[in-house]
């Protein structure tokens, strides 16, 4: 899972959310970090070492058992339920290692049913995910449902789901016109957003590929922050 985070900055103050997991204890314990608006972070450690469980935390899918959540300075964690649920809704957007994308719908179909669901009205929601859909390369494949597509084809629908919140250009509109795009490594594509968009992204990986790609990298080990670099 990596949530991106529409035009905010993130914050993570001394951060713990503890659990057995085979009779010891997990977690993460009094982490903090900053990711900058418009930066493509990666959390980097080996298995174990509290990736997926800060990602949850950062993503407002679970809350901490100390420490606050802020989204450009604003406390978050603490709300309720519905409150992280329609601020998830409304502000984030997430690009799961399964992609998560909805069998019976085309590509198009699963970048417009988050739109949907906020109650956009379905014309803006189709020029949106259509404008998304041509910002990962993927225009060619609009109609095609996800057993029709590569893992990679999968990886950018999930990457243009995430992005079609995000207004496209200074009037908000979808370019009505798809146009050719390079097909970018999907790191590669984070970091064109991150910086393009001012879009947050934020990436768990131990992947040296992926590492090089990123603005900043945060160092788990046994649920603690051992290092910060920007590479």
């Amino acid at each position: 899972m990596a949530p991106g985070y529409t035009g905010s900055m993130l914050q993570l103050d001394r951060i713990t959310r503890a659990y057995e997991l085979g009779g010891e204890r997990a977690g993460v314990f009094g982490v903090s970090l900053e990711v900058p608006k418009g930066c493509l972070a990666v959390l980097a450690g080996p298995s174990g070492s509290g990736k997926t469980t800060l990602l949850q935390l950062a993503g407002l899918l679970d809350a901490p058992d100390e420490g606050e959540v802020r989204l450009d300075g604003e406390a978050v964690s603490a709300l309720s339920e519905k409150a992280r649920c329609d601020l998830r809704l409304r502000h984030l957007g997430f690009v799961f290692q399964a992609f998560n994308l909805v069998p019976v719908l085309s590509a198009l179909e699963n970048v417009m049913l988050p739109l949907q669901l906020r109650g956009m009205p379905e014309a803006e929601a189709r020029l949106r995910a259509e404008g998304a859909l041509d910002r990962v390369g993927l225009s060619d494949r609009a109609h095609h449902r996800p057993g029709q597509l590569s893992g990679g084809q999968q990886q950018r629908a999930a990457i243009a789901r995430a992005l079609a919140p995000i207004r496209s250009n200074p009037r908000g509109r979808a370019h009505r016109q798809p146009r050719p795009r390079p097909r970018r490594p999907p790191m590669a594509l984070r970091a064109e957003l991150a910086a393009e968009r001012g879009v947050t992204f934020l990436v768990a990986s131990h992947d040296p590929a992926v590492i090089a790609r990123a603005h900043v990298v945060f160092r788990l080990m046994d649920g603690k922050l051992i290092g910060e670099e920007r590479p």
